[in-house]
């Protein structure tokens, strides 16, 4: 099956907001085995809005649509799919209770013009919002289907995952199975020199590679009867793929670095404590995003100063004085006084030229040396980040951060 992505709202088109709605969206339709081969954006107009929708339809089967379903009187998406289909409206008696329910939790009034978001149109399937006022629906007639959703994603998203999802995997008697490999120390490229073989030569399993700034995710997706079959046939797959790359995975249906760093932790039972210069605390903060990390986080010092790194980390001042902030000994040092601090199992630190100013020919924009520091292991890495990127500094602290995480994975995984 073929869908496009159409979102409504000017505020899309003159750049007030950011439409995260369609990657999340063709992400989703693709682990379901439906393919996006167009994206469009529409403002709140009706005609445009019309004409979107008749070019949507003129090349795909179903429709997914975002936006323009709120109380005001150019939120027009419902009203003009229903005129698409030939469809009356009607006031839907459980989507107004919702809607009620909702100010009532809220404990707010509410306003006469919210009742429009309890007019459907008839016959149309209604996904109710736990998140908000305005109900999702979909209408399937004569082999095309116009999905509705709210525009923004702390609503779209779980209606999305909880009800749509489970919809459009009735249009479809294959069981779809998809399972993400995370690889980090690698180029898409260089990833699919690796593989060109398998990939060429799987077409079910299928294997897909996604690049984003510092790793690669290959998607195995197998299509089979059952959920099972699916499993036997990706398995190996899975095998070939990590006798070949090695190495360079990280996780299999991790979401991220710090997640399968945590999870490992945890698991290994071991803390960790954080000291960082040019990072400024993002690796602190990356691990605490991750639920359950207090359990493995002693504490992070954000030592930007050279006093602080003597001070509270104890750096020496003859190392300072003699090589240099940025510099092995530095890092060295740097992790063994935070893991003395914090009295944890593992030490990390990060020190290094950001940029975009302040490196010299002897220590250029992109120099960051990285260190770790246990009883069972000791390392420094030094690292050059300089690619002139426009956005330099925040790759340069984005990428040591990156490679903070798969040492201590990769140290985790084979010392403890």
């Amino acid at each position: 099956m073929k869908a496009e992505i159409l979102c409504v709202g000017t505020e899309l088109l003159l750049g007030d907001i950011v439409n995260t709605n369609a990657a999340y969206i063709a992400k989703e339709l693709a682990n379901i085995g439906i393919d996006v081969y167009y994206q469009s954006v529409v403002g709140d107009n009706n005609d445009r809005l019309k004409e979107s929708l008749e070019l949507a339809f003129s090349r795909a089967d179903i429709v997914v649509m975002t936006g323009g379903l709120g109380p005001t009187y150019d939120d027009l998406t419902k009203e003009t799919v229903a005129e698409y289909f030939h469809k009356k409206m009607a006031l839907d008696e459980e989507s107004l209770k919702s809607i009620t329910d909702f100010f009532d939790r809220l404990k707010r009034p509410m306003t006469e013009n919210n009742k429009k978001q309890a007019m459907m149109p008839v016959g149309a399937k209604i996904f109710h919002n736990d998140n908000g006022t305005a109900p999702g629906l979909a209408i399937s007639e004569n082999d095309k289907t116009a999905v509705l959703l709210p525009g923004p994603p702390a609503e779209m998203r779980p209606m999305f995952r909880h009800a749509v999802i489970p919809y459009l995997m009735g249009f479809s008697d294959k069981v779809l199975v998809s399972h993400n490999i995370r690889v980090f120390g690698l180029g898409e490229s260089r990833v699919e020199d690796m593989l060109y073989s398998l990939m060429k030569n799987s077409t079910n399993p299928t294997i897909a590679p996604y690049a984003k700034q510092g790793e690669v995710t290959l998607r195995v997706t197998a299509a089979a009867d059952t959920k099972q079959k699916c499993e036997e046939m990706i398995a190996p797959v899975i095998k070939n793929i990590e006798d070949i790359v090695g190495k360079y995975i990280y996780g299999v249906d991790v979401a991220n670095l710090q997640t399968a760093v945590v999870e490992e932790l945890i698991r290994k039972n071991v803390t960790i404590a954080t000291a960082e210069s040019c990072t400024g605390g993002l690796i602190s903060e990356r691990i605490t995003q991750i639920p359950g990390s207090s359990k493995v986080f002693g504490c992070g010092v954000c030592s930007y100063a050279n006093d602080i790194k003597h001070c509270v980390l104890g750096v020496s001042e003859e190392t300072l004085s003699q090589y240099g902030a940025v510099s092995e000994q530095t890092a060295k040092e740097m992790a063994q006084g935070v893991r003395r601090l914090a009295k944890s199992d593992i030490g990390v630190s990060t020190t290094g030229i950001a940029g975009p100013g302040g490196g010299t020919p002897e220590k250029p924009v992109g120099l960051v040396y990285i260190a770790i520091d246990s009883e069972r292991f000791q390392k420094v890495i030094k690292l050059e980040l300089n690619y002139h990127k426009a956005d330099e500094r925040e790759y340069v602290r984005h990428m040591t951060a990156q490679n903070v995480f798969k040492l201590v994975l990769s140290v985790l995984k084979e010392n403890y």
